[in-house]
């Protein structure tokens, strides 16, 4: 919990799941040991540059479609693709798309296209939108071809009552800074008792098996 505190973040975010991954790209550049990379929730802050119920929902979903594909096993990150429901501007998608790639690795056109002649390696278009799935995602493993959709419902973890005057207030610029100050404290409260509290919820997050066409 130190780090988290140590840098300004809520000591909470250091109680999140972790999830640890296999890298076969950074065990063969030497950037880990073994390939083994830990991503923490205050990773996927640092990459969004804010903390709210849609990033905690995006990392929990990763965090569990992996579980899901892997078992027992270490995810391997560069080996699952990553299929949208969502189009890439449409509402939330993009927002979790983005941590779903962070820690997948995952990408589309933009990602890396390979090491070498042979392109080894390569994370470009593992990541889809616009996809045929039913649920906010799905994940497929490349080696074995397994797959699975992953669903997720914030309305399990509501905000207070306490929270709607001031939702009102703040996004109208209205809030004093008392309020705001106990506005911010509510938000993340929220997503605390998501990461902390539901983590493990099927209510907040499941997964179904799934039989893409392709």
């Amino acid at each position: 919990m130190t780090e988290a505190r140590d840098q300004g973040f809520p000591e909470f975010y250091a109680r999140a799941p972790v999830i640890t991954l296999r890298d076969p790209l950074a065990q063969f550049l030497g950037a880990a040991k073994d390939g083994l990379i830990q991503y923490s929730y205050t990773d996927v802050v640092r990459l969004s540059g804010h903390s709210c119920p849609t990033v905690a929902g995006a990392y929990l979903m990763a965090l569990h479609g992996l579980r899901a594909l892997y078992g027992d096993e270490t995810p391997v990150r560069g080996d699952v693709e990553v299929f949208m429901h969502g189009a890439p501007g449409s509402g939330v998608t993009g927002v979790i798309s983005s941590v779903v790639q962070l820690v997948t690795g995952a990408a589309g056109e933009t990602g890396f296209p390979g090491a070498g002649s042979l392109g080894m390696f390569a994370r470009k278009n593992l990541l889809a939108f616009g996809a045929d799935v039913d649920g906010v995602l799905g994940m497929r493993r490349r080696d074995t071809g397994k797959a699975v959709t992953v669903h997720h419902d914030s309305a399990i973890v509501p905000w207070p009552e306490e929270m709607r005057p001031l939702v009102a207030k703040a996004f109208s610029e209205q809030a004093n800074s008392t309020e705001l100050e106990r506005f911010g404290q509510l938000w993340q409260e929220r997503v605390r008792r998501m990461l902390v509290d539901h983590a493990d919820n099927p209510a907040l997050v499941w997964v179904s098996d799934w039989h893409p066409a392709r």
